[in-house]
């Protein structure tokens, strides 16, 4: 063990492991959204439509090319939410979304 390493105790192996390899298996774990073209998406970022999509529950459509801004990541790396002009509680789908 050389000096300055730093360990940290991993709870799933029960084993003490380099801080820098728990590092490395922390940000594999993470979730990363990407929209259809295959950016990643984040918190607060704004998106275009790719495709017309009909909203179940509202009765309206939203047309290709409509911007959605501030989304927000769900835990779900196929869906983000949303708000539009009334339509609280709106989820999309990843792959009807570019990042703007």
């Amino acid at each position: 063990m050389a000096d300055g390493d730093e360990y940290v105790y991993d709870e799933a192996t029960g084993e003490w492991r380099p801080a820098s390899e728990m590092a490395v298996a922390a940000a594999e774990d993470e979730i990363q959204v990407r929209d259809a073209a295959g950016t990643i998406l984040a918190d607060g970022d704004s998106v275009t439509l790719i495709k017309d999509l009909k909203v179940k529950g509202a009765g309206t459509t939203l047309k290709q090319g409509t911007v959605i801004r501030s989304i927000r990541l769900t835990g779900d790396p196929d869906e983000i939410d949303c708000r539009f002009d009334g339509i609280k509680g709106l989820v999309l789908r990843t792959e009807f979304v570019r990042k703007r």
